[in-house]
């Protein structure tokens, strides 16, 4: 016998199929290999194929022009509607006091009482302030506070004889107010010198 065969015989069945299926992948891997190697192609085929790249990128890149021009007229009409309809929600919540607001009208040509008629004006103050409040709006606290240019405008400046006063805010001549944390006015406000 020969070595080969006798050394195959001598290992268990289960080496051999191992060493058998190892030496077929070593086979097929070379298959591939040659397989795998480019032919070559004419001109005209690489001319072809490349002009069919070319004309594939074209359509993909007007597809994606064309979404894009699509996306930003979706986000300008978005954007559109969000301005038309933004205040919604406040003039939703500002009804019941415009609602207040005209039976008050109607009573002060009826009413001849001057204290119900201030009572109620304050009432529909109240709400109108409660309302805004829950809309975001905050009222900028400015009296006795130090200016700050970031809050506040000054109108004048006064002199005063308290260094404590001096710097700071002795009187507002108009409320500033916040809107969610952002300033949408500042308060005009007199300045101690």
């Amino acid at each position: 016998m020969s070595k080969e065969k006798k050394t195959q015989e001598e290992l268990p069945e289960e080496q051999t199929n191992i060493n058998e299926d190892v030496n077929e992948n070593v086979n097929e891997n070379e298959n591939a290999e040659e397989a795998e190697e480019p032919k070559e192609l004419s001109t005209e085929e690489k001319l072809a194929e490349s002009e069919a790249l070319v004309e594939q990128l074209k359509k993909e890149a007007l597809y994606k022009v064309a979404e894009f021009e699509n996306y930003r007229k979706r986000v300008i009409k978005e954007k559109a509607d969000l301005i038309t309809m933004g205040g919604k929600n406040l003039m939703l919540a500002l009804l019941p006091v415009i609602d207040d607001l005209d039976r008050a009208e109607e009573h002060i040509a009826k009413s001849e009482d001057v204290e119900a008629l201030k009572e109620g004006l304050l009432l529909i103050s109240q709400k109108l302030r409660a309302t805004l409040q829950q809309q975001g709006l905050e009222v900028i606290e400015a009296k006795g506070e130090k200016f700050d240019t970031d809050l506040h405008e000054a109108v004048t400046m006064f002199p005063v004889e308290d260094e404590k006063q001096k710097g700071c805010v002795i009187d507002c001549v108009q409320q500033g107010y916040k809107m969610n944390g952002n300033v949408i006015r500042h308060s005009k406000v007199v300045v101690g010198q």
